[in-house]
């Protein structure tokens, strides 16, 4: 194959990618890469056919590639396409979505892991997402604190359904366990709860993992079992 046929041979294979429609040797000396006659190109159309990179579906119909002038195609004339701008932004659009669910996936993972090593609620954001994750209201319940005092449990759902997270954008977020310990100042319905609470950073945003739960809750336990839960989602967005 000389120089001349190699690039017909690419014009066709790009032509047809773009149309579906058999290539003729009008529709290429139009695109004006090829300042030959007619007949010149059907000739060189006709010894790429004999050679098998071309096929012709119909006697007057113009040709199409064949699956070895496609595989000489893509290992030696293929070169980036046009169209690569719109295939990057269509990229970054559905990278953008993808990373936005990974995210999601993981911090819901995590707040579910956190929330079966302790028994009270645990809760974490996801950053730029507006998320909030909780489980382990059904933790709480079994607490004596919350079945016998209905008005606290209520308050607590409450704050968990409508208000965690603007509780949270109010709270400078550190690496180190931070402690509420029945922080009326947060909100009233935490008089009789205690919150604890870090941070984790996903790319250029920070969020927060936690537990929520009566005052008389284990303090140390809980405090172990927040530090390895923040510190596998560290480790998941720095890997």
């Amino acid at each position: 194959m000389n120089i001349r046929q190699a690039k017909l041979l690419a014009a066709i294979i790009d032509q047809f990618i773009d149309t579906a429609i058999p290539v003729g040797s009008k529709k290429l000396l139009a695109s004006a890469d090829f300042p030959v006659s007619s007949a010149t190109i059907r000739s060189e159309m006709a010894l790429l056919e004999d050679e098998g990179f071309l096929g012709q579906p119909h006697t007057s119909a113009g040709r199409i590639p064949t699956v070895k002038g496609y595989r000489v195609y893509v290992r030696e004339f293929m070169k980036p396409t046009r169209h690569e701008d719109q295939v990057r932004t269509r990229f970054n659009e559905l990278k953008e979505q993808y990373l936005a669910h990974k995210d999601r996936e993981r911090v819901y993972e995590a707040v579910g892991l956190l929330a079966g090593m302790t028994p009270n609620v645990a809760f974490a954001t996801v950053p730029h997402r507006d998320r909030l994750y909780y489980l382990g209201l059904s933790n709480v319940l079994r607490q004596p604190e919350f079945q016998d005092d209905a008005r606290l449990l209520s308050g607590v759902v409450e704050v968990l359904e409508h208000r965690l997270s603007e509780l949270l954008d109010d709270i400078q977020l550190t690496d180190e366990v931070q402690y509420f310990i029945g922080e009326s100042n947060l909100c009233p319905q935490f008089e009789s709860c205690s919150m604890m609470i870090t941070s984790y950073k996903i790319r250029d945003g920070r969020g927060a993992v936690g537990i929520l739960g009566p005052t008389r809750m284990d303090y140390g336990y809980n405090t172990v079992a927040l530090d390895m839960v923040a510190a596998l989602l560290r480790d998941a967005y720095t890997s």
